[in-house]
């Protein structure tokens, strides 16, 4: 950098500029003096150079400079493009290539650490389960601390990293990282702006990061107003959304004046015009209607219907309830949950429920309200064409597009996590049918059960189950290509490890062993050197060896199952495993064809052919639906029904 010459600052005043002190205005070689007009410079400025066009929106084309500014304590990098200033830039590192267009104010306005350590008061409204927000902040690690409050010294130990890590963003001034475009905007506070992100016309943003990347920038847009923040990569904030206290996840989309207070926001959640007050909204949290009201709840691959809310007290003690919706859960239109509760994962509730249910171990089911009750009907959701959709949706829809995930996302509808709900559940079903004197209803948890369901859940559990064993086998199996001798079976079936057996956890997407996980926590808690990276790599390492992890617990449920350890399987026993998973697939499968079967009556008909007769209806619904034999939901169910069956009959026709 150098020093302006005189005949710079003479050029520069005749231009309409002035500084407080031109010495304290430095500039980079090859500083030209020619675009820049009426700027104001005080306190220590440093200019970069001015050489290309930028296209603002529109197409119109401008040279790079200055216009319009007033500039306080500002590094200005080269090819910057900023013009119409209102108030003034202080105390600013600006980037290569910035944009900063029709500004209000944007200032740094002492230190400020940018949101980090900020605590969330997530899922308990009076911030017993508050979590301390940060730049590289996971789901997991959010989960860690919402949910292990049993373990003080563990969550004390975290925070302390997070403290540390929060001193380290701890500045008198911010930065507008390179390439970023600040478009008719009107005031921003304490607020680090990350690379190639796009803010347009965004109305307030108060002590926050925008962590943006080149490879996927953020955008917020018009009227939104962000106070205490973080934002990731691949977020879309606008159209006049209000976030405060609040945690915004890579590849999220807040949208149409929604409303977010006290809240955290993980991996390609989406919020329109709705409320969320101290939520935990793991991945794939989703809620799109305006009288929709998520409170003190933790949520993961959730769809929360229209009018769908719940209540956090009981007007006694304040709101100090709060609920657990477990991976896959989902509500109807105008459900109502009254906390505390807690719902099986991919379970369906419809109603209004005030007995708070805790059905952990039945995933998979509906909850419905019947006379004011809470009634559960357990499995029938795997027979849902809705439930195998939503597992198909979720990976298509990962918006992501960063080389390094914040969160590792399981999609796996069947997980050793699942399938010991449905273990469980299904012993509990079974001692429920066996009593001596079976009433009409059972009670369990807040909720009642019918006998006459009982028959069919077990059965629905059972199939399942032997689903998800048989996987297991034939992935393990299909390690090798030919012949399946006994010698070759019981090599294929040996455990790779010892971890994965006992308990399994969903800890907000990443599905894991119990054990392994404790493992982890444990170092931290006794107080070894541990970083907040290597909470980040652990994470990781948990979820890639997922599958390993995976044969260690069906193994030993085949044990159990069997009497013998699988590495000491025959060949009529796979046969036998294999056999049955066969039977259980295609009746699953008959399930949902007969399901979605259902989309296609004349019933289903209402509403078409508007002002003809039945032939019209039913082209009318033709040409909007389609057949229900071209249906490519319909299709793939038939195609997996070939193709399992095939895989079947390759496994027992390998066995030698």
């Amino acid at each position: 950098m150098r020093l302006l010459t005189p005949t710079e600052i003479t050029q520069l005043e005749q231009q309409g500029c002035s500084a407080e002190c031109w010495p304290q205005v430095q500039v980079a070689d090859g500083f030209r003096p020619d675009h820049l007009h009426r700027v104001k410079f005080t306190g220590t400025n440093t200019l970069g150079i001015f050489e290309t066009d930028v296209t603002l929106p529109g197409g119109l084309k401008r040279h790079t400079g200055i216009t319009d500014a007033w500039l306080h304590n500002c590094t200005v990098g080269n090819n910057v493009f900023i013009q119409k200033v209102c108030d003034y830039i202080g105390n600013y590192i600006i980037g290569d290539n910035v944009v900063i267009f029709d500004v209000e104010l944007l200032v740094v306005d002492g230190e400020s650490t940018f949101g980090n350590g900020i605590k969330v008061e997530t899922v308990s409204e009076v911030g017993a389960r508050g979590v301390m927000m940060y730049n590289e902040l996971s789901a997991h690690m959010a989960y860690i601390l919402a949910s292990y409050r049993h373990r003080p010294q563990l969550v004390e130990s975290i925070e302390k990293l997070i403290v540390a890590y929060s001193e380290t963003q701890r500045a008198a001034t911010g930065r507008i990282e390179r390439g970023a475009q600040l478009l008719r905007c009107d005031t921003l506070i304490n607020v680090n702006v990350g690379e190639c992100a796009v803010l347009e016309g965004a109305r307030l943003l108060k002590n926050g990061t925008i962590n943006s990347e080149e490879a996927d920038p953020v955008y917020i847009g018009d009227g939104c107003e962000l106070e205490n923040f973080i934002v990731c990569a691949g977020a879309v904030v606008q159209n006049a959304t209000l976030v405060s206290n609040s945690f915004i996840g890579q590849g999220c989309l807040l949208d149409k004046h929604y409303s977010a207070v006290q809240s955290l926001f993980f991996a390609n959640c989406q919020g329109f015009h709705g409320e969320a007050t101290s939520i935990f909204a793991g991945p794939y949290t989703v809620t799109h209607h305006k009288s929709t009201l998520l409170i003190a709840g933790m949520f993961s691959f959730m769809n929360a219907g229209s009018g769908s809310n719940q209540s956090n007290h009981l007007y006694k003690l304040g709101p100090i309830h709060h609920g657990f919706m477990e991976r896959g859960a989902k509500t109807t239109s105008n459900s109502y949950i009254l906390w505390p509760a807690r719902i099986g994962a991919f379970t369906l509730i419809m109603g209004r429920h005030f007995d708070h249910p805790n059905v952990t171990d039945f995933p998979f089911s509906y909850l419905v309200e019947h006379d004011g009750h809470s009634y559960l009907a357990p499995a029938v959701n795997l027979r849902s064409i809705g439930t195998v959709r939503d597992a198909q949706k979720w990976p298509k829809r990962d918006r992501r597009k960063v080389k390094t995930p914040l969160d590792h996302i399981n999609y796996n509808l069947l997980s050793p996590y699942t399938i010991g709900k449905v273990m469980r559940g299904r012993e509990l079903l079974a001692a429920m049918r066996e009593d001596d004197n079976p009433p009409t209803l059972h009670d369990y948890n807040g909720v009642k059960i019918e006998t006459r369901v009982l028959k069919r859940g077990i059965t629905l559990y059972g199939h399942v189950i032997d689903k998800f064993l048989g996987n297991s086998v034939i992935s393990r199996l299909n390690k090798s290509d030919g012949a399946l001798t006994q010698d070759e079976i019981r090599r294929l079936l040996r455990k790779d490890t010892e971890t994965g057996s006992g308990k399994w956890v969903d800890i907000a997407g990443l599905i894991c062993p119990a054990d392994a996980l404790n493992e982890m926590l444990d170092k931290v808690e006794r107080g070894e050197p541990y970083s907040l990276e290597e909470f980040g790599n652990d994470f990781e390492s948990l979820h890639q060896q997922y599958y390993t992890y995976e044969w260690t617990w069906a193994y030993e449920v085949l044990e159990r199952l069997y009497g013998k350890s699988p590495d000491t399987f025959t060949t009529q026993d796979v046969a036998d495993i294999v056999t049955r998973w066969t039977n259980s697939v295609l009746a699953i499968d008959q399930m949902l064809y007969d399901d979605a079967k259902k989309e296609f009556t004349l019933g289903k008909m209402a509403g078409y052919g508007a002002d003809g007769d039945e032939e019209h209806k039913e082209k009318d619904f033709e040409n909007v639906r389609g057949l229900f034999h071209t249906n490519s939901i319909v299709l793939a169910i038939k195609a997996h029904i070939k193709e399992k069956e095939a895989l079947g009959r390759s496994i027992i026709q390998r066995l030698a």
